[in-house]
């Protein structure tokens, strides 16, 4: 038999013995989306426009004919290979973009499925793209072989350029910090200031690459619309 009426509105959920009726008043602030009560940080500004920036260009260079929303695989494929570069710029992490099984994992499917999609569906487009427009007849089973060939080694290319990139750079910096022990004070501060200055181009190589191989990725799968 309830003695009071207004009984039901005691505090009685408890788990472990700690109250937990007041945590209904933090719910609503946990359902409504944190950009409305949370002023995002410069880091999150400065990623949002980089992104947009990516997703206006990519949308330029793959045209109107360009499937909607395409340009956001780039973008991505962009996020994931600067995201590896720049972390193994870090001490001890095993950089994992200098090895030739994970860029031409990357490489690789994208070439193919451009491949698939455009002999498939524009077969005509794709035979014409094989002979550049003003071409001598004389010339042109050889600009086929030539296109044939260049075409065939895009994926390897793609993969050679960023593994090879990322190598060079990581061999310079190892060779150069095994000098010190070797070296006098007053040439191990110039050292360190040639590692710095080098590891600043580093970065600059990491963001780059991972640009370019966005890039090309993005104007092969252009050339198939």
């Amino acid at each position: 038999m309830m003695t009071n009426l207004f009984s039901v509105f005691d505090p009685t959920t408890k788990i472990f013995n700690i109250n937990l009726n007041w945590l209904s008043t933090l719910l609503g602030m946990s359902l409504i989306p944190y950009i409305f009560w949370l002023m995002p940080m410069r880091m999150n500004m400065i990623w949002n426009l980089i992104i947009m920036t990516l997703h206006k260009e990519f949308k330029i260079l793959m045209g109107p004919q360009g499937h909607q929303g395409s340009s956001i695989f780039f973008v991505t494929l962009f996020s994931i290979i600067m995201f590896n570069n720049l972390l193994g710029l870090f001490p001890y992490i095993f950089t994992s973009t200098s090895h030739l099984i994970l860029t031409l994992t990357l490489a690789l499917p994208l070439w193919l499925s451009f491949m698939l999609y455009g002999w498939l569906n524009y077969t005509q487009h794709m035979f014409a793209h094989l002979v550049p427009q003003g071409t001598p007849p004389i010339l042109m089973p050889f600009m086929v072989c030539i296109e044939t060939i260049s075409n065939m080694i895009r994926p390897g290319t793609l993969a050679i350029r960023l593994a090879a990139n990322m190598i060079a750079g990581h061999l310079l910096l190892t060779l150069m910090g095994n000098m010190g022990p070797s070296l006098s004070m007053l040439f191990v501060s110039f050292l360190i200031f040639g590692q710095i200055l080098l590891l600043t181009l580093e970065v600059a190589v990491a963001i780059i690459q991972s640009y370019v191989f966005a890039i090309l990725s993005t104007l092969y799968s252009s050339e198939v619309n």
